[in-house]
């Protein structure tokens, strides 16, 4: 299983995502990176391990004011071979795979539409359950081979991730296709039940920020290795 970090764009900055409540974002303070520079907390964060993949969430677009696209050019030219997925809600953008998120299409049909070539679907869901189109939520045979599962209401809470609602996902995605979770790991035993559940990778920021996950649990979990008990 794979541990995607990941940095959400804000204003030219790296913010602290907090439950999906946008207006409440800050600046990042990591013991990572000074300040909130968006290439050098990619750079610190990707530092941590071997990572393969970075999930880039450009708050700007999504919100229709401007984005963030030559910042993630540049990282992408820093880190040649890592894959950068990047969700900018419906409006256009260059660099990395394509996100499409529920939430940013009012019609299943818009949606399907910006589900061309390797883009990812995100089913998000807040608290009261799913956001955007619910046809969308309940037709897999039109899902593309990628899905994340975002339960915007666990993002940052230290909540535990969504495993029922995972459970539900990985139940009508079936054995073909790849189901990612995003909200709520608090750390390697979060992980573990993830893994156990059949996920093919986790979205994660702050544990990896704070240090509960650290780069051999990544590589453990990547090498599908078991951990080592404590001792008695």
């Amino acid at each position: 299983m794979d541990v995607i970090p990941v940095i959400d764009l804000m204003d030219g900055r790296v913010a602290h995502a907090r439950r999906g409540e946008r207006g409440a974002y800050r600046p990042i303070e990591s013991p990572l990176a000074p300040g909130a520079e968006p290439l050098a907390t990619a750079a610190a964060l990707l530092a941590l391990a071997p990572f393969r993949t970075l999930y880039v969430a450009d708050l700007d677009a999504i919100l229709n004011r401007g984005g963030h696209d030559e910042v993630i050019a540049a990282i992408a030219a820093a880190h040649p071979g890592l894959e950068i997925w990047v969700d900018r809600g419906a409006a256009p953008g260059r660099a990395g795979t394509p996100i499409v998120g529920t939430e940013s299409h009012a019609d299943a049909c818009s949606l399907h539409d910006a589900l061309q070539g390797d883009a990812i679907l995100s089913l998000d869901h807040d608290a009261d359950g799913p956001l955007g189109p619910r046809d969308a939520h309940d037709q897999p045979e039109r899902w593309p081979r990628r899905v994340i599962a975002m339960t915007l209401a666990r993002v940052g809470a230290g909540a535990g991730p969504d495993l029922g609602r995972l459970a539900e996902v990985l139940a009508k995605a079936g054995p073909e296709r790849q189901v990612f979770a995003a909200g709520g790991v608090r750390g390697e035993d979060d992980l573990q039940a993830l893994a156990s559940l059949g996920v093919a990778g986790a979205l994660v920021a702050t544990a990896l920020h704070d240090g509960r996950i650290g780069a051999e649990t990544v590589r453990r979990l990547a090498e599908g290795t078991p951990r080592t008990p404590p001792r008695p």
